[in-house]
């Protein structure tokens, strides 16, 4: 078992609790400091991840994920690049297709239906990752326009910028697989009538059907992508029976699959070392994202996990 690389995802509150935060990430050895991107609901990404760059050393900074339905290509593409700059050479470029109405209703549009979700998604992600290369771009199609679009400056240090696509749609799932450079998945499905959160989806039969695609769409590339997961609850006990089952009535799921999923850590440190081991040689997911709110206990796993590097 190779040793799994671990980010945490965050959301500001302030400037004192950031700064500590980014520092005790970066002092714990995680590999990234990663932001959630939902306009109007939670701080700006690239404004936050440019603070922490500046307590920061080594870090990778991200959003997590950009959402490709109302981010325009070449703002995106100039935060991303302004951000690598600012950093040193760290940052991260993930996107998904966007699930959240509200975020639509707000800028005054409707949500697209799912396939034109995945259409504006491919040709944002392509658009934002051809001008982060410094080409110049335009486009006249229904998704997304540009004209002669180009950063002249400041273009990113790294060439390229790291690419993770984060979402579960079997043809985004098809295109990550030849594109990205990280495919995350987060064990969400179907949107809820709130327009935030979502069905779970955790089965391993789903999992290894979206394994499966990505693996097509990586077809006769030299290197495939990195598969990660988002780890939606982390707990440390010494009765995982006991928590799985309280978990997945809160999940709408079973215990099976909670115990099972890479989207839970459940049980002791060296149950959920072993767990992870079993999501690599059946899934390769060798990189995870966990919350803020579980930092505690992801740090005595990840510790566990270091430990063995």
């Amino acid at each position: 078992m190779s040793t799994p690389v671990v980010s945490v995802q965050a959301v500001p509150q302030d400037g004192p609790s950031w700064a500590a935060l980014a520092a005790r990430v970066e002092a714990a050895g995680y590999d990234a400091l990663l932001a959630a991107d939902h306009p109007g609901a939670v701080a700006s990404p690239y404004v936050a991840l440019a603070a922490a760059a500046a307590v920061t050393e080594r870090l990778g900074l991200g959003s997590y994920v950009s959402q490709a339905g109302i981010r325009e290509p070449l703002l995106l593409a100039s935060d991303v690049a302004t951000l690598d700059v600012l950093s040193g050479g760290r940052a991260r470029l993930g996107m998904g297709a966007g699930h959240t109405p509200a975020e639509w209703a707000m800028l005054g549009k409707e949500r697209p239906d799912v396939a034109g979700r995945v259409r504006r998604f491919v040709a944002v992600a392509e658009t934002c990752r051809a001008l982060l290369a410094g080409e110049t771009v335009t486009l006249d199609g229904p998704e997304t326009r540009a004209h002669r679009a180009r950063l002249s400056a400041p273009l990113p240090i790294q060439q390229p910028v790291p690419f993770t696509f984060g979402g579960g749609n079997s043809t985004l799932l098809r295109w990550a697989g030849k594109h990205a450079d990280v495919v995350a998945l987060s064990g969400l499905g179907r949107t809820l009538s709130d327009g935030h959160s979502h069905e779970a989806r955790w089965n391993g039969e789903d999992i290894d059907t979206q394994v499966a695609i990505i693996e097509q769409g990586a077809s006769g590339r030299a290197t495939a992508p990195v598969r990660e997961a988002l780890v939606q609850i982390v707990e440390v006990t010494d009765d995982a029976e006991s928590a799985a089952h309280r978990l997945a009535q809160l999940y709408d799921t079973t215990a099976a699959n909670v115990l099972e999923s890479p989207y839970a850590w459940v049980g002791t440190v060296q149950e959920i070392a072993t767990a992870i081991a079993t999501h690599e040689r059946r899934w390769g997911i060798t990189r995870y994202v966990v919350r803020e709110r579980h930092l505690d206990g992801a740090d005595r796993v990840f510790a566990h996990l270091s430990r063995g590097r």
